[in-house]
């Protein structure tokens, strides 16, 4: 049971890293999942405050994630329209995956720019606004991937650590 438990939290680590770039998988909720599954082994001591923590931290960052897109666009002179813009560019991006992974780029930003336009922005603050919307998306995607790379660290730390006491065979 050890071993199945080891591959899926493999299995999660890996989809959790891709998830920090894909907008349809929660990255690190994905990743931590990976962390409980190497826990719940008969080998590794249970530590639930560890757990709780790095569950925190996921949750965190998934919520940090859809927020920081909107405040990128205002940061950059972005209206309330701009804000509305890109998040309604967000939830697009997710319903509708026409354009994959440059479609959770794309979306936010002419989100904002439309947004922009229709508070009455020049082209110059709307590209502006729009802009932030996109950095704001690429910091959130950063934190993502920064996030799962160090659960999976943690992952391979813990499994390393305790190798000898895994009967694999």
């Amino acid at each position: 049971m050890d071993i199945l438990l080891i591959i899926l939290g493999l299995i999660c680590m890996i989809i959790g890293i891709l998830g920090s770039f894909l907008p349809v998988l929660p990255g690190p909720p994905i990743s931590w999942l990976g962390l409980l599954l190497l826990y719940l082994t008969k080998v590794i001591p249970n530590n639930w405050s560890f757990l709780g923590v790095t569950l925190v931290i996921a949750i965190a960052v998934v919520i940090i994630d859809y927020a920081i897109p909107a405040i990128g666009t205002k940061k950059f002179g972005g209206s309330k329209f701009g804000v509305i813009g890109t998040t309604v560019g967000l939830v697009v991006s997710i319903i509708f995956p026409v354009l994959g992974f440059f479609g959770i780029i794309i979306w936010p930003f002419i989100g904002a720019f439309i947004g922009e336009m229709i508070y009455k922005a020049n082209h110059k603050t709307a590209v502006k606004a729009a802009f932030g919307s996109f950095l704001g998306f690429l910091t959130g995607t950063l934190l993502k991937f920064i996030i799962s790379i160090v659960y999976f660290g943690l992952f391979i730390r813990l499994f390393w650590q305790y190798k000898a006491s895994f009967s694999l065979f």
